[in-house]
Order: C-alpha cells, then sequence, then structure tokens
C-alpha cells in the first residue's frame, strides 16, 4: 500500500489552516482518508495531481470521525464520484448519515449559554457551520476484523477519545501511522487533538498508550502533517503529561455525550481541535 500525505491549504473562518488528507494505493484501489471542508474537491485534485495521481479514480472515502473538518467536503465527493464507496466505523456511521445529530454540534450548543457576549457571535455562526454539513450514507463500516482484501495489509486501530467511533489506520509495510485526530503535531511534538473538548480524555489517552504497542517510524497527523523522528519517546512525553500526577484537563463523564460547559477562552484552538 503506497501512502500519500496531500497537503491543504484553506483560508476558514478568518483564519489560516492546513491539513493533511492521505491518499492510500494498492494495485486495485485508490482510497481518500478525510476530505476536509465543505469545497475541497478542487483543492484535493490539485494536490493530488502533484503526486501524478487522479481523484478521478478515487474508489473509496475513510472518514475516521464526524468532524467538520474531516467530511465537510464528503457531500460534493459523492456527487462527482458516485460510485466512490464511504468507509467509517459503525460507531461514527450514524453521525456520518444524519441519523444521528453531532456530537460537535451538541457540544457547541451545550456551551453557548456560558460564552461572554463577545464569543456569541463567532460561537453562533460556528454551530451554523455545523448544521450546514451535509450527511452522506455510508457504504462499508470498518471493524479492526473487516477491511477490504483488495486493500492489502493494513489495519484499522480503534482510537476512541476524540470522538467515540475515531480511529485510525496502520500501514506495516512501512511502519506508517494515519493517526487522523488521534494525535496532533505541533513544533515536532506530539499532542492531543484539543484535549480541552475531547470527548472523553481518559479514552483519548488510552488509545495513545495503544498506539504506543505499534512499530512506527513514521506519523501522518491531520493537524500538524509527518513526524518522523523520535516518535516512541514522543508518544511517551505525551502519555505523561495526562497521568494522574500531574493536574487534570477536563475529562467528558459521559463519553457518549456531549462535554460538561467549559470556557471558549481559545476560539482558535476550539476550532483547530477538530
Amino acid at each position: 500500500m503506497d501512502v500519500f500525505v496531500l497537503v491543504i491549504k484553506y483560508s476558514h473562518q478568518g483564519q489560516d489552516e492546513v491539513l493533511y488528507p492521505v491518499l492510500l494505493r494498492s494495485d486495485s484501489e485508490l482510497v481518500l482518508v478525510d476530505c476536509g471542508y465543505a469545497g475541497s474537491l478542487p483543492l484535493l485534485q490539485e494536490a493530488a495531481n502533484k503526486y501524478g495521481l487522479s481523484s478521478d479514480n478515487l474508489t473509496g472515502i475513510i472518514i475516521t470521525h464526524h468532524d467538520i473538518d474531516h467530511m465537510g467536503g464528503l457531500k460534493e465527493l459523492k456527487a462527482a464520484y458516485p460510485k466512490v464507496k464511504v468507509y467509517a466505523s459503525e460507531t461514527e456511521a450514524p453521525y456520518i448519515s444524519g441519523r444521528k445529530k453531532s456530537l460537535r454540534l451538541q457540544q457547541a450548543e451545550a456551551l453557548y449559554n456560558t460564552l461572554p457576549g463577545e464569543q456569541k457571535a463567532w460561537a453562533w455562526q460556528f454551530q451554523e457551520s455545523l448544521k450546514a454539513v451535509q450527511p452522506v450514507n455510508v457504504d462499508v463500516v470498518l471493524t479492526e476484523k473487516e477491511v477490504p482484501a483488495s486493500w492489502g495489509n493494513i489495519q484499522i486501530i480503534p482510537t476512541p477519545g476524540h470522538m467515540p467511533g475515531h480511529f485510525s489506520i496502520y500501514i506495516p509495510q512501512s511502519k506508517t501511522l494515519v493517526a487522523a485526530d488521534a494525535v496532533v503535531a505541533e513544533q515536532d511534538e506530539l499532542e492531543l487533538a484539543n484535549p480541552t473538548y475531547t470527548l472523553n480524555l481518559e479514552q483519548a489517552v488510552a488509545s495513545v498508550r495503544k498506539l504506543q504497542q505499534l512499530d512506527v517510524d513514521r506519523i501522518i497527523c491531520y493537524h500538524g502533517g509527518v513526524v518522523e523522528n523520535d516518535i516512541g519517546e514522543k508518544l511517551q512525553k505525551l502519555v505523561a503529561r495526562y497521568t494522574p500526577s500531574q493536574p487534570a484537563p477536563f475529562v467528558a463523564e459521559e463519553p457518549q455525550e456531549v462535554s460538561s460547559p467549559v470556557c471558549y477562552a481559545h476560539l482558535k484552538e476550539f476550532r483547530e481541535g477538530f
């Protein structure tokens, strides 16, 4: 399985942002892992072309979890390529398909009344952008034991916490981990994806411990890009930052529900943590 890291630059809600979707290519498949915001199709096409690849040859789209920056562009991709199959976990599929209300939207709504007045306009706009995400049916549910044979030797690694059904993808042949939002890269270090707004911090840290068991030479973070040096040490430092001996960041009491109200003190961090 060949792995191609796409670099997609956005200006979203007044902020510049870079996301790193991934293309996976086997002998018979070309599969996109996560697809950015609405309007991403031409950006994805341009990024794929840099590798001599064409989005016209897509056979599948994997959505690692339901969040606006991971599936906002899914509807237009499915419209452009109706034969492309959409893959996701069983837990995330109802949110992606619209059968259940977005957990991120539930979280944003629960927090809204706790905000100072000067932050409410942005927060309202953020809620509206979440409501505008178009649902798409999931064609195939992925599990640790059920991955299309045509993809070759890749592994689905459940990494809940950021979202209940979040998963990462491991390619043993190249020792590559497509982390999605299980971890993010910040100044060549690893961190959780905005831990203040992670739906279950304890699960998220446990997921990092799971990743420590893999033989990894390269981690591709959806936020922050590629990390290739001292991965074991960086994962251990990340886990150590969230040990009980240190002041514990916010943990949602109910992992399947929205988090308790906290302050939107850093709106940019809230947005970038998805």
